[in-house]
């Protein structure tokens, strides 16, 4: 057991925006090795069918399986919610944590009026795994869902703030800011990992009565509890190493993947691997 606590925590998202995620754990366990795959060849997931996302996201498993984990993170939202069972059985025992969850726990704890909306792709709506998540801790909640298939695209192009942002999430969310009950939503979840680095135009499309909850903080918790309780928690003694791979583009990568992280990555950081 203490042998596999060096090993590093990995990473799976479909392209960057999981770096969110990657982010969030960095901070909080400052000393555990991360290893980040992003299969940025085959963005986006979100509007593919689930037998094609649970084949992708098994490939990538298996890869970052060769390289040594001590924990899969899967930090997409896409994948957790079409592949997370798939993983599970494939990788016992070695515990495999998701976004959905998390974020639902977090959404359900900041909640006043028990009206969430969530927002996510398309795929991650249709699978109605958030609003399973939060029912089962909320059952009283009413749950709102809306597809906002290119906050992706815009995400990976580096678009936080402007007038199109703010048109295109107009576009998305003005008409489920009201339920048929008349009562609004007090609490949105930003359901897929992409859509964080949109959060402020959002926010202020939203308005400053509607929390916007990005999972990635409450992940992080996750991922420290399991392993403690686990006894997986490395050295704490020591700074922890970062590694990334991307299946596309190592010069994209690194230049979508600095506002991901808020810092500069350079290409020499990014190996480029095929799955």
């Amino acid at each position: 057991m203490q042998e596999q606590a060096h090993l590093p925590i990995g990473l799976f998202d479909s392209g960057m925006g999981g770096l969110t995620v990657f982010k969030a754990i960095a901070q909080r366990l400052p000393w555990e090795d991360l290893l980040y795959l992003g299969d940025t060849a085959r963005l986006p997931y979100g509007t593919k069918g689930r037998e094609t996302i649970i084949r992708y996201t098994l490939l990538a498993a298996r890869r970052l399986v060769e390289r040594g984990m001590k924990m899969l993170v899967v930090a997409c939202n896409t994948a957790t919610a079409n592949a997370l069972p798939d993983l599970r059985k494939e990788l016992a025992p070695l515990p495999v944590v998701g976004v959905v969850e998390p974020g639902a726990q977090a959404a359900v704890d900041v909640s006043r009026n028990g009206h969430i909306l969530v927002i996510a792709t398309e795929a991650t709506i249709k699978s109605a795994v958030y609003e399973h998540a939060i029912v089962r801790l909320r059952p009283n909640a009413c749950c709102s869902a809306k597809a906002c298939t290119l906050f992706v695209p815009m995400a990976e192009e580096g678009l936080m703030q402007g007038h199109l942002v703010e048109e295109m999430a107009h576009y998305y969310l003005d008409d489920v800011l009201v339920h048929a009950s008349g009562e609004k939503p007090d609490t949105m979840i930003l359901g897929c990992t992409h859509f964080p680095l949109l959060k402020q135009t959002l926010a202020e499309v939203v308005g400053p009565e509607v929390t916007v909850v990005d999972p990635a903080s409450n992940v992080a918790l996750c991922v420290h509890r399991e392993l403690e309780a686990l006894g997986l928690l490395g050295d704490m003694g020591k700074l922890g190493r970062h590694h990334f791979m991307t299946t596309d583009n190592q010069e994209r990568f690194a230049r979508t993947g600095s506002l991901f992280l808020g810092r500069t990555l350079s290409c020499e950081e990014i190996e480029l691997v095929d799955l």
